[in-house]
């Protein structure tokens, strides 16, 4: 029997044989779909313990996401949260012997994920879900989250470590492509603590956020243009809203094949995301969307960079170079995005005053 075999069984009960799968492409965890040969099927999950040095704390947090948005009325929740499955002998996860902790999650079904907008109806539920998974969470104090991420999308750190690297000896080769990246981080060093400065000045607060709302994250109703869920919750946390903002519209508005953002679609994304959000939204957080759409696709390729200075320790790779070209991707969109600077912020102000 294989050691997935054995874990999935630590779910499905011994003796139960269950097909395994790799399912999806994430960056960080190991992820599964097990089809027991009796029963439902379901997500099998190892967390990755070198990011998540805690994952009791991600257990904790999505057994109190789940409460939370269970305790409101049904008519209330247009998204399904996943439910978590215990082992047999009634645990929330299974330690394995090499110590990695796995845990299992209801499979939403029938649903997909989708790599790519087609057509701007998929764009606008793309914003309204968002910001109903924001307003269902908006009634839960961000305090009683664990942070399972410390430093999680605060550029400035992200900016320190980079600096430290930086001043160590190279393991890279330092040719056009490092000198592109390092010179376009020199330039735009002085934007990195906008969000940062404008929560230590009572600006912005923490609420509670999805952490990782990228495309891939929303599941679609097959054949439709509903979305049905937002899953791959371990990054849900106390955070700003424009980590999530910012991070969704990086994922959805970049055209991979010239690095160019959308402005189009991200004007439907957000005017649908706005229009849902309501009373949540404050004037202050209008005020620092454009600061958030640029800077969460410079905080990722910062730590693109980084981590292609650090051998690649963070992310999976399929090829040396891949963290350098990834961060090269991002620093061009940040361009595009300066390029449109006037448009989004006329599109932020229609917004906020229409």
């Amino acid at each position: 029997m294989s050691r997935l075999q054995q874990i999935a069984e630590q779910f499905t009960g011994l003796g139960s044989e269950p097909r395994i799968n790799p399912l999806g492409n994430g960056l960080i965890n190991d992820t599964y779909l097990v089809t027991p040969s009796n029963g439902s099927r379901f997500v099998l999950q190892g967390l990755n313990g070198r990011v998540f040095p805690q994952p009791e704390q991600i257990i904790a947090n999505l057994q109190r996401l789940n409460r939370h948005i269970g305790s409101q009325r049904t008519a209330d929740v247009h998204l399904q949260i996943p439910a978590m499955l215990s082992t047999v002998a009634g645990a929330a996860s299974y330690q394995d012997d090499s110590g990695q902790v796995w845990r299992a999650l209801q499979l939403i079904e029938p649903a997909e994920s989708r790599e790519h907008i087609s057509n701007p109806a998929e764009a606008s539920q793309v914003g309204f879900a968002l910001a109903h998974f924001h307003k269902l969470c908006a009634n839960l104090p961000a305090a009683e989250l664990h942070d399972t991420l410390p430093g999680f999308h605060i550029t400035p750190s992200y900016f320190e470590t980079y600096r430290q690297r930086l001043a160590q000896p190279l393991q890279v080769t330092v040719d056009a492509a490092f000198n592109q990246c390092r010179d376009f981080i020199d330039r735009m060093q002085q934007q990195i603590p906008v969000l940062e400065q404008a929560k230590q000045r009572g600006e912005l607060r923490e609420r509670v956020i999805h952490g990782d709302p990228k495309l891939n994250n929303f599941l679609f109703e097959p054949g439709s243009d509903r979305i049905v869920s937002l899953i791959d919750l371990d990054t849900v946390k106390p955070g700003l809203v424009h980590y999530d903002i910012g991070d969704c519209l990086r994922s959805c508005c970049h055209n991979p094949s010239n690095n160019e953002f959308d402005l189009a679609r991200c004007q439907t994304i957000l005017e649908s995301y706005l229009q849902e959000a309501g009373e949540f939204f404050t004037a202050d957080d209008y005020d620092y969307l454009y600061p958030a759409i640029w800077l969460i696709p410079f905080e990722l390729g910062l730590r693109f960079f980084s981590d292609y200075l650090d051998g690649n320790q963070y992310f999976k790779v399929n090829a040396p170079r891949q963290n350098l070209e990834r961060a090269q991707a991002l620093f061009a969109l940040c361009g595009s995005i300066e390029r449109q600077k006037d448009l989004l912020e006329g599109l932020i102000a229609g917004c906020k005053h229409g």
